[in-house]
């Protein structure tokens, strides 16, 4: 299956969305036998406009499993041209001479879409602001997929800061596609999801319901998608960061209440929203989900490649 820019989860259909999978599982034993050398000749360049630890790296990492090669910066802000002031759509224009598919992170919501919109190399949105993160979303899915066993009649909690996340966002119009699903979402009034989501979950009938409880929904959820509340998208709010924070940690007695066969995620990098003590609990799958992350961007680049 070819795919060209990567851009937003509603994107994805059904059948697109289990070739990936079945795709990334491929990959899990391409990884196993020490990669492949099927793309060396093509160059990927990680633009990112953002800081990130997890997302570039698992794409780097991904290209060079698969054979190619990569030019990277995590300080694209930085770049002489772009402190003189050249456009986003002016820097992708450069690097479709030097690349084969561009990887952008930026702090603009919509900056994937402009750059795709002049791009003839593919453009992948590894997250753009407070708008989406596709690749998260699929490696969510993925691991989901693995861990539970089934989408269909999934019931799972995103906490945290939904007004803001973008991997919420976009884990949500994924889990849009399926049957049965039921969402609980649990953060405070100040970062509950935003309306766009919720009237798209409403056109397709999805159940949903919206909690400042995370106790109360505990018992009954497959899945609790932990978020970090995000001081960066706050700007100059210090107060409502304040009241914000701390309001959902995953402990001990959060254990407690969880069903044996759950799973505890998190798109990661956590702060204090899930203590160390959950880590050895067969249920924490937050550094599993990461790992997932490698197989399912080798699976997107591979597609873009075909």
């Amino acid at each position: 299956m070819k795919l060209h820019h990567i851009i937003e989860a509603q994107q994805f259909n059904s059948s697109t969305l289990l070739y990936i999978f079945d795709t990334a599982f491929e990959m899990e034993h391409v990884v196993a036998h020490g990669g492949t050398v099927e793309f060396q000749k093509r160059i990927m360049a990680t633009l990112f406009y953002e800081p990130s630890t997890r997302t570039r790296f698992s794409f780097e990492t991904a290209m060079h499993r698969l054979g190619g090669r990569v030019i990277s910066t995590e300080n694209a802000g930085e770049f002489s041209s772009v402190a003189k002031g050249e456009t986003l759509e002016d820097t992708v224009q450069i690097l479709n001479g030097y690349a084969d598919v561009i990887v952008i992170r930026h702090y603009e919501v919509g900056a994937a879409k402009r750059a795709s919109a002049i791009s003839k190399a593919p453009i992948i949105n590894a997250g753009d602001g407070a708008g989406q993160h596709p690749t998260q979303a699929l490696l969510d899915l993925y691991t989901i997929r693995k861990e539970i066993g089934a989408i269909d009649g999934l019931k799972i909690a995103m906490v945290g800061d939904l007004a803001q996340g973008r991997t919420v966002r976009s884990l949500t119009y994924l889990l849009s596609k399926y049957q049965d699903i039921k969402i609980y979402f649990v953060a405070p009034t100040l970062l509950k999801m935003k309306e766009d989501i919720l009237e798209h979950l409403r056109e397709r009938n999805i159940w949903y319901t919206e909690e400042t409880d995370l106790d109360k929904v505990l018992p009954e959820v497959d899945v609790v998608y932990q978020t970090r509340i995000q001081k960066e998208r706050f700007g100059d709010r210090i107060a409502d960061y304040e009241k914000c924070r701390g309001v959902y940690v995953i402990d001990r007695h959060t254990l407690s209440l969880m069903k044996e066969k759950s799973i505890i995620m998190h798109p990661l990098p956590r702060l204090d929203e899930i203590s160390m003590e959950v880590d050895s609990d067969p249920r924490a799958a937050y550094f599993r989900q990461a790992q997932n992350g490698l197989y399912v961007r080798m699976a997107l680049l591979s597609a873009v490649f075909s």
